[in-house]
């Protein structure tokens, strides 16, 4: 029988052989009394070796699979160059394969070479995909194993050159038609636009009104006229079109707010200023009262007559109900101020019927240096001291004084302002003859008048 000394020793498991870095184990320590020389072999030189061949031969699979991968990203670049230069025109190149390394040995390089990505240089996302999905020359590893052989096969160039080329006409998409279609799309919604709509939908606090926007716009139940609605749907049924004014852009949504009663407030003011321009007198009710005077409306618009400008101004409350001629004395759409006038309407309602050209009788209420005010019942005209006479006048007094009756002829009018150009001159036979025979003058000017008539149309046919 053999003795401890003899024991062969034990083989390395499988798991010691997978393990990275094998440790050997320990040999049992020989008995007592037994040979320095017979102890065990040991041979860790052996596990390491077969350990660093298994780890040689992951590293070249991998760098197997890095050049397959390589070689795959050059075959794919190659077959999008060969489609850019097709769309150009230009003739196809032959892909160039990248060059192997000599011997499956580490290479220096590392990743940089096996990665290499400078074929994707300049290239667009369009390019990357391709101009058709259907093409082939999409190539993965081939074999079995891994060996790290697969190749892929290089594109031919014919089906390169048979991509069709795309081009901007290809779209049919000119500037014309670019343009056409933004008059389409025209942007609707601008604070203070005027646009015409249709009523599509009703609410309780308001109505959806469509004026060919992103979203139909929304007017709110206070908006919707002047005065007070109680009933929408009876105001405003489905397809209803109104007129609506723009007053608050679009917001997230792309809904605007629009406003019935805004756009009659405008209309209005416009309207009372064309009637202030033209000097007209109004008959307004009066519907309210204050400390200061009464109210009145003025289409759609709240007007207000001081108790100064009232014919009736001690008794101003007992004034409530009835209709009154006014004209304006402020019209201030900035300010919203309204304010009327009783006894200017007199002076307006007597300019209604004078005109240019007419014959007037007054007297003279007084004398001021650059002319005569007159008295024409109820107004006064400015007889200016340059058209008094066509002679040499030291002072205006020679020809009229303060009390006398004068007749003269309306050269201009303002009704506006209140002012009545008058003009004695045109009456005289020859220049200065009011200077020599007034009462003759006077006495003759219906007569005049006619001739005088004539004279101012030719004035006005040269001045216009």
């Amino acid at each position: 029988m053999a003795g401890p000394g003899n024991q062969q020793p034990s083989q390395p498991s499988a798991k010691q052989v997978q393990s990275p870095r094998p440790v050997p184990p320990a040999s049992p320590r020989p008995p007592a009394g037994s040979g320095a020389g017979s102890s065990p072999a040991r041979k860790p030189p052996q596990v390491l070796q077969i350990n660093k061949k298994e780890e040689q031969l992951k590293l070249e699979r991998e760098a197997a699979e890095a050049r397959a991968a390589a070689e795959a990203a050059a075959q794919r670049a190659a077959e999008l160059e060969n489609a850019v230069r097709a769309s150009r025109g230009e003739a196809p190149v032959a892909p160039q394969r990248p060059s192997a390394p000599a011997a499956p040995s580490r290479s220096s390089g590392g990743d940089d070479e096996l990665f290499d990505m400078s074929g994707f240089e300049g290239l667009t996302m369009a390019d990357l995909l391709g101009p058709d999905d259907k093409r082939g020359g999409r190539g993965g590893r081939s074999g079995s194993g891994g060996s790290g052989s697969a190749r892929m096969a290089p594109p031919q160039p014919e089906r390169a050159a048979a991509v069709p080329a795309r081009t901007v006409d290809d779209f049919d998409f000119d500037a014309d038609a670019f343009l056409a279609a933004l008059d389409e799309q025209e942007f609707v919604g601008t604070t203070g636009e005027v646009a015409v709509g249709t009523v599509v939908g009703l609410e309780s606090d308001g109505v959806y009104v469509d004026i060919g926007g992103k979203a139909p716009g929304f007017m709110p139940k206070k908006e919707c006229g002047l005065g007070v609605i109680t009933n929408l749907k009876e105001r405003f049924p489905r397809g209803t079109e109104v007129e609506v004014l723009v007053t608050r852009e679009q917001n997230a949504d792309g809904m605007v707010t629009v406003s019935a009663r805004a756009l009659a407030l405008r209309q209005s003011w416009e309207k009372v200023r064309a009637l202030e321009k033209e000097g007209k007198v109004l008959q307004v009710k009066v519907n309210g009262f204050n400390r200061g005077g009464v109210t009145a409306d003025v289409e759609g618009l709240r007007g207000f007559i001081p108790r100064s400008q009232l014919q009736e101004g001690e008794n101003h409350e007992a004034l409530v109900g009835k209709t009154l001629g006014v004209a304006f004395l402020e019209v201030n759409p900035e300010t919203r101020k309204l304010v009327l006038s009783e006894k200017k309407a007199a002076t307006a309602a007597l300019f209604q019927n004078l005109e240019v050209g007419q014959l007037v009788e007054g007297q003279v209420v007084s004398v001021k240096p650059y002319g005569l005010f007159v008295d024409l019942g109820g107004i006064s005209g400015l007889l200016h001291q340059s058209v008094i006479t066509g002679g040499q006048m030291r002072d205006l007094r020679e020809v009229f004084g303060q009390g006398d009756r004068v007749k003269a002829l309306i050269t201009e009018l303002d009704p506006g302002r209140g002012r009545i150009a008058l003009n004695t001159a045109l009456l005289e036979g020859q220049p200065g003859e009011l200077l020599i025979d007034r009462d003759k003058v006077m006495a003759e000017a219906t007569d005049r008048a006619n001739r005088a008539r004539s004279v101012l149309r030719q004035q006005e046919q040269s001045a216009g």
